[in-house]
């Protein structure tokens, strides 16, 4: 089996970190043949050791991950999911050498319906920011806020004066600094309020008593 090792570690202690010392002693105990990846531990998000490892499961270079505890790989619940279930799509496992219940083996019973589990709450996680910003959305409209890309500023009123003194779409856009489809709505909409308002008042029928 080629597995990966990953460890988040200290420089000053890293030869005699003790979860990089078990990890090395269960691992051969596996008689399986791994590479390391450590990490030095670091408050910055950006984990460049993490992110090579995981373009190297994309390229197949091993078949597990492993790690010492979860709290090694992943700094939240959301984390590890997602991580797991982009191992599976490349076709490898991930498991925890010492928390034996955390192991993605699709052929184990077990990995199965943990990669099913991890699926689903992925896919509720996914639906309830969905609902909650829609529903942020719908209050943030009630409010009358503007939501969603912002109109693009521009001389709206010289659309209808350079059209009807005979510019072209692309001349008018240019020189606005506009695209053409802006243009041609903006002048669509101007027609339209000014056909309505042009519209003589319908007149009341009075009817004799």
């Amino acid at each position: 089996m080629r597995a990966a090792f990953y460890g988040r570690v200290s420089t000053l202690r890293q030869k005699t970190d003790s979860q990089v010392d078990e990890s090395r002693a269960l691992l051969t105990g596996l008689k399986w043949q791994w590479v390391e990846y450590l990490e030095q531990e670091s408050a910055v998000k950006h984990r460049p050791v993490l992110e090579q490892m995981m373009l190297d499961a994309k390229h197949g270079k091993f078949e597990v991950i492993c790690v010492w505890k979860l709290d090694r790989i992943a700094r939240s619940t959301k984390q590890f999911i997602d991580l797991v279930l982009e191992l599976d799509r490349y076709g490898v496992r991930f498991m925890s050498l010492t928390q034996k219940m955390i192991d993605s083996d699709a052929n184990d019973p077990m990995g199965r319906f943990l990669l099913h589990l991890f699926s689903a709450l992925a896919e509720l996680e996914r639906g309830i920011i969905v609902e909650r910003v829609k529903a942020g959305v719908a209050a943030a409209q009630a409010r009358g806020v503007h939501c969603g890309r912002q109109p693009k500023a521009f001389h709206r009123d010289r659309v209808m004066e350079l059209r009807n003194s005979g510019s072209s779409w692309r001349a008018i856009a240019r020189e606005l600094g506009v695209d053409q489809r802006t243009i041609r709505r903006e002048f669509a909409r101007r027609q339209a309020v000014a056909k309505a308002s042009a519209k003589p008042p319908k007149r009341v029928k009075q009817t004799k008593h």
